[in-house]
């Protein structure tokens, strides 16, 4: 993307961090933050230099605080300081000086008054071959949107004073965005970009802790830059995030973040479009990396489930198990990719299966994205499954119900003939992935870019330990539903995931059933032991929606947890904890969309409670 910028103040790091991060993630011009400046042990000429050797062009250095309509003597001060920070930039080799429209209570209001202050300092400015930008802050004392900060450019009436749109200072004040499509494209200096979640917050806290990268976030970032495009403009795009999470993360991953979210929004204007989001038709398989004493009590919890293992791989210590729609996939090779993640991990989820309509379609929008392709040497006559890297370091492998990416259990694995089990599961309703909190952002951009999936309210959990931030997605279909869960406490159950699983990961996967009492009386007598829930919790459940009791006793023996709305019931259970890493949920929808927030704190506090826990019973 030839126009990307982005401003250092959007990462985390050191100066010099933050411009390899950017230029390694394709960003052709970088906005210079005063900060980051003035605390890098370098002078001008060497930051200059820097950005000069990684291919980046400075699109502008700011903020420059406080200048219009003051009075004297601080008008002549104001002066003075734009001088001293022109003969800066010349070093730098920055063109465009940032001015945020000022907030000083000393200020003088006055559209005149600001225009004079502007047209004399765009005839310094242009001495030096240098311009200046205009900024309406939705803070600003007497300037505070975009349609004044433009009059007073207009009236300035001078080549080097221009204007700079933010769309968080325009959005943030749901201003309308008509006024722009009229301003001369050569009037706009630069595109700032940040998207936000809707927040009842005052504008300058909203700005400084939650912004975004366009698409992260609520705001119509996508309609600002349309009455964007309308002028004609074609400068830098450059993104300006002020946010606590990316700030206290990887700069490499927010600044491939950035890139991501530049090239989506690309793709939704129809500026560079890419192969359109494909529709899912959900997962296709779970892959767990075990070793073999893992894998044998991995098989006693599948059995105790229902399900029956139905093939070996021919060429590899890999099992597949089915129950209805469900195929997991079991691993216990002593090289490649599973066992890296198992050696790296221990027991888990290494790779989930997605089904879409378009292979090739997924693929190709995923690597455009900049998603990381991964492939590893496959015997003669096995399938090479496209895949790309996911979450904690797992893959996400496609297939498809057409062609030869459909007959992978037919031509991979040799079929076995166990005796069937009574298995009620049907297929994965849903997979729920823990992280760091600072990364939520970062997946939830990766699922919602590549696959067609909208994300449903994020929601607080109380766990013992702290809240726990869950943000759930879904495909129009419902076919596939990825729920991600992080927590900036270190003490959740979510954490504590994190922590023995030595990264993020599938923390649990739901299986539904179409009879939950039927399943689990059948798990009960396959000799699984489910989750105990405590007998309080049921009280208020009988007393809250008047049970029968015989179906308060059978939710009370098989520790099944419910919830209802408007429009639908839902019920679950869960598994113990296999291996202190990952557990199943057992679920059954009635016309329910949700994913039972509401008993999330009983969940949480019971798996609490078992600090070592068992598993299962060994049959």
């Amino acid at each position: 993307m030839k126009n990307a910028s982005i401003a250092t103040v959007s990462l985390s790091g050191a100066l010099d961090e933050k411009l390899k991060a950017i230029a390694g993630a394709g960003f052709a011009a970088v906005e210079v933050f005063e900060a980051d400046f003035l605390s890098f042990n370098g002078s001008p000429r060497d930051v200059g230099a820097m950005c000069a050797d990684l291919g980046l062009k400075i699109s502008a250095f700011q903020p420059f605080r406080d200048f219009e309509g003051m009075p004297e003597p601080q008008r002549a001060r104001n002066f003075d300081r734009a001088l001293r920070k022109f003969d800066l930039m010349r070093e730098l080799g920055a063109e465009l000086l940032l001015i945020c429209s000022n907030v000083s209570p000393a200020a003088l209001g006055g559209v005149d008054r600001a225009a004079e202050d502007f047209r004399a300092l765009g005839r310094l400015a242009a001495e030096r071959g240098l311009k200046v930008g205009f900024e309406a802050l939705a803070w600003g004392r007497h300037i505070a949107d975009y349609r004044d900060a433009w009059e007073v450019v207009r009236r300035a009436n001078h080549p080097a004073v221009g204007l700079i749109l933010d769309s968080f200072h325009v959005l943030a004040r749901a201003t309308p965005l008509e006024a722009i499509r009229a301003i001369p494209a050569d009037r706009v200096f630069l595109v700032q970009l940040a998207d936000a979640p809707r927040l009842d917050l005052d504008p300058l806290s909203w700005s400084r802790h939650f912004r975004c990268f366009p698409g992260q976030g609520e705001l119509p970032v996508t309609e600002f830059m349309q009455a964007v495009a309308a002028t004609g403009y074609s400068g830098a795009l450059s993104l300006e995030i002020f946010n606590d999470q990316f700030r206290a993360g990887s700069a490499v991953r927010v600044a491939r973040d950035g890139m991501r979210s530049l090239l989506a929004l690309d793709d939704r204007l129809g500026v560079a479009p890419l192969p359109p989001r494909v529709a899912t038709q959900g997962v296709a398989f779970v892959e767990l990396a075990v070793d073999e004493p893992a894998a044998q009590d991995l098989g006693v919890l599948l059995r105790g489930l229902g399900f029956c293992r139905t093939g070996r791989h021919r060429s590899k210590a890999v099992d597949r198990w089915s129950q209805g729609s469900i195929n997991v996939v079991v691993n216990c090779e002593s090289d490649g990719f599973a066992h890296s993640h198992y050696i790296t991990h221990g027991p888990g989820v290494c790779a989930i299966g997605v089904e879409t309509a378009d292979v090739n379609g997924t693929v190709t929008r995923a690597q455009s994205l900049g998603a990381t392709s991964f492939r590893q040497s496959v015997a003669p006559g096995e399938l090479e499954i496209p895949a790309i890297g996911g979450v904690g370091g797992s893959l996400l492998y496609f297939l498809e119900r057409k062609g030869p990416l459909g007959e992978v259990w037919r031509r991979e694995f040799s079929a076995i003939d166990e005796p069937p089990r009574r298995g009620l599961l049907s297929r994965v309703d849903h997979v729920a992935q823990s992280m760091p909190y600072d990364e939520m952002l970062s997946w939830l951009l990766f699922y919602e870019s590549i696959f067609d999936l909208k994300r449903e309210p994020q929601l607080d959990i109380a766990d013992p330990a702290g809240l726990v931030q869950s943000q759930a997605l879904a495909g129009a279909d419902d076919s596939l539903r990825f729920v991600l869960n992080g927590s900036s406490a270190t003490r959740t159950l979510s954490a504590r995931f994190l922590s023995e699983f030595f990264g993020s990961g599938v923390q649990h996967v739901a299986l539904a059933t179409a009879d939950i009492f039927a399943a689990t009386a059948q798990m009960r007598a396959n000799g699984l032991a489910l989750l105990d829930i405590p007998a309080n919790y049921y009280d208020d459940l009988e007393a809250k929606y008047g049970f029968e009791p015989t179906t308060i006793a059978a939710m009370r023996g098989h520790g099944i947890l419910y919830d209802r709305n408007e429009s639908g019931e839902f019920f679950h259970t869960y598994t113990h904890m296999f291996a202190d890493r990952f557990f199943f949920e057992i679920v059954e929808r009635r016309n329910y969309r949700g994913f039972g927030a509401v008993n999330a704190p009983i969940r949480l506090a019971a798996q609490t409670r078992e600090l070592r826990p068992t598993a299962f019973l060994h049959l």
